[in-house]
């Protein structure tokens, strides 16, 4: 299912879902309503969530660390566990809402879709 939202969002279509797992506990519980826009990739800061592929596999996770001298950034979920580095070509999308809740510190990451 996230390779789907991934292809979605990578169109420039905001997409709603309700991801599975624990994770991102507190962030995201199971079948928590999420909506994920398109996102600046340039603009990414730790702690944002992000849905990106890392190693062949799409995650809803989040930010872990920046390093936008080379254009990528770290994933990792909530729980400690890194995912790896990924390119920003590779980050799809930003999540804004989460259960009805406004993400914070938006301004100027989402893309134009």
């Amino acid at each position: 299912m996230l390779d789907l939202m991934a292809q979605r969002v990578a169109a420039g279509q905001i997409v709603r879902f309700r991801p599975t797992g624990n994770s991102m506990v507190p962030l995201i519980a199971s079948r928590d309503l999420v909506t994920v826009e398109p996102v600046n990739a340039g603009r990414l800061e730790a702690g944002d969530i992000v849905l990106a592929k890392v190693a062949g596999t799409v995650y809803l996770h989040k930010v872990s660390a920046v390093d936008h001298a080379n254009a990528r950034v770290q994933i990792s979920n909530n729980r400690g566990r890194v995912n790896g580095w990924t390119n920003h070509a590779r980050v799809y999308g930003i999540c804004t809402n989460v259960a009805g809740t406004a993400r914070p510190r938006l301004s100027g990451k989402t893309a134009p879709s």
